[in-house]
């Protein structure tokens, strides 16, 4: 007589909470996570700088591996791959404040000491630094005021639009002339010389021109003159995904670019490839933490052009 296996209940899926919170711009957003989740490799088209407010972290960067604690600043480049899982406990919790880089250019431009190029590397993925962390919990809490206070379609106080305005200016500032440096100093074109090359660029520009209808890895290696596994090789070592990992989160940040432009969630998912809604909300919230749905509510409260 066969004995039978005792069937294992299914796993619960790690705790997370996750929200995103618009704000007077169509360029800058922010999110609050509580989460347990073990976050794979990713990558974002945004700046993103944060507070680890409890717990810890240990997190893959442009600089090898990290660890951030409760009250360490965390930034982030557009483009960085980075994962993340939490560090000595079973959770961590955290604030982030995104800004698509043409906004970080503008602010960058009106500083009247402006040092750096338009388009700058923020260089330490994690920092102790008071200054920043006091500037960044006033304007993350003023944007989750103003989020909270401000529905969508509601009339708006300029006058709130303006506190947070001027926390922006403040810790842009600090991160600028603190943690940021042009991509033109001899370290970063270095770096950039030896990791990008303009054959991967093109390449990978091939992947992202048809999100529909993506080329082959034979097409791919034959744009940048490579045999498919050096392409394969090259690839993942410049970017930190596979080719087909780094096109299905373009997807992802092409479908949160035509929501935050007044495109339907159905209309995002065919629009960018993917077979339905649900499989871009599966995507889309393994990347940036939240749903498609959340990020349609936040965006639509933008006031400021």
């Amino acid at each position: 007589m066969t004995a039978l296996t005792p069937s294992r209940a299914p796993q619960a899926a790690p705790h997370h909470q996750g929200r995103v919170f618009g704000s007077p711009w169509p360029g800058v957003y922010a999110t609050h996570m509580e989460s347990a989740r073990h976050f794979g490799r990713h990558w974002h088209a945004v700046y993103g700088v944060g507070l680890m407010e409890g717990g810890a972290q240990s997190s893959a960067s442009g600089r090898g591996n990290v660890e951030a604690y409760a009250g360490d600043v965390i930034m982030c480049n557009p483009g960085e791959v980075h994962d993340g899982r939490p560090l000595g406990g079973p959770s961590r919790r955290w604030r982030m404040l995104y800004l698509e880089p043409a906004f970080m250019a503008a602010v960058v431009a009106d500083a009247p000491d402006n040092a750096l190029a338009a388009d700058i590397e923020l260089t330490r993925p994690v920092a102790h630094d008071a200054r920043l962390r006091s500037a960044l919990q006033r304007l993350l809490g003023r944007l989750q005021q103003w989020d909270h206070d401000h529905p969508a379609n509601a009339s708006r106080n300029s006058a709130d639009a303006l506190a947070c305005e001027e926390s922006l200016v403040s810790a842009c500032a600090l991160l600028m002339h603190r943690h940021a440096v042009s991509p033109v100093s001899p370290v970063t074109q270095s770096q950039a010389s030896s990791a990008f090359s303009p054959e991967l660029h093109r390449a990978r520009d091939h992947l992202a021109a048809d999100l529909l209808a993506p080329p082959t890895l034979t097409e791919l290696a034959r744009t940048a003159g490579l045999s498919k596994f050096q392409l394969l090789r090259h690839f993942q070592k410049s970017f930190g995904l596979t080719p087909h990992a780094w096109l299905l989160q373009q997807r992802s940040e092409r479908a949160r670019g035509l929501i935050r432009q007044g495109a339907g969630l159905a209309q995002a998912a065919a629009a960018c490839g993917f077979a339905d809604q649900s499989h871009m909300t599966r995507l889309f919230a393994r990347q940036f933490g939240f749903t498609p749905g959340a990020w349609q509510q936040a965006v639509g409260k933008t006031t400021l052009q």
